[in-house]
């Protein structure tokens, strides 16, 4: 296992593979988390569109986005929009869902406070709204980054001529047989995703404190 992952971080067409899914993760879970972020708040705000739109998102939610990959590149192509619009699109729900879950619990006294101070509405959404909902925000991209990991190795696996770190496994164990060289990209990826949700907590416990403290209700 030591002299296969030596063997990839000396590679360069593998560098390039890994900074192709780098690049592609990074696009598929910020776009999930402005999507999610952003659905979530209208849905948490507006009570009839959630009540609308929540038949629909217990439909989609659940659906696998590898089985969608035939869908995608007749709509979309072999290219990386591909892997990126199904990482993002399974990436959403645990996003929108804790963005909802987040608004349910804000405490209702502060919600009143604030509107008997006549607080504008803009600046209670910004320092109140936000900061209560961040933390629950960030456990939910959290889990949405080994999602869209997931999808994106997955979709690179399966569909032929694309780059990326699944590509290169396929073609290692389908090929050439190097099944030390596949089990190593799984690790890889395994520490890739370890290393994003050590930072993300890192980031929590230096910028948001009132979390650790318990201070969200």
């Amino acid at each position: 296992m030591a002299l296969a992952l030596g063997d990839l971080v000396t590679d360069r067409e593998f560098l390039r593979d890994a900074v192709s899914t780098g690049l592609s993760w990074l696009i598929a879970i910020t776009s999930a988390t402005v999507l999610g972020v952003t659905l979530g708040l209208l849905l948490g705000y507006l009570p009839l569109l959630r009540r609308v739109l929540q038949p629909l998102v217990e439909f989609l939610r659940p659906l696998p986005s590898v089985a969608l990959i035939p869908l995608a590149i007749v709509l979309l192509g072999s290219d990386a929009q591909t892997k990126i619009s199904l990482a993002a699109f399974a990436a959403t729900w645990p996003i929108l869902i804790t963005t909802v879950h987040a608004l349910d619990e804000i405490e209702p006294r502060l919600v009143d406070i604030t509107r008997i101070f006549r607080i504008p509405r803009r600046r209670r959404l910004l320092w109140h709204v936000l900061p209560s909902i961040a933390p629950f925000v960030l456990t939910g991209v959290r889990l949405s980054a080994a999602i869209a990991l997931i999808v994106l190795v997955g979709t690179e696996f399966l569909v032929g001529g694309t780059v990326g770190i699944g590509q290169a496994a396929y073609l290692w164990g389908s090929s050439a047989g190097r099944m030390d060289l596949v089990l190593a990209v799984a690790v890889l990826a395994a520490a890739a995703n370890a290393a994003v949700d050590l930072a993300l907590i890192a980031a929590q416990q230096r910028w948001m404190p009132w979390a650790s403290r318990g201070a969200i209700a």
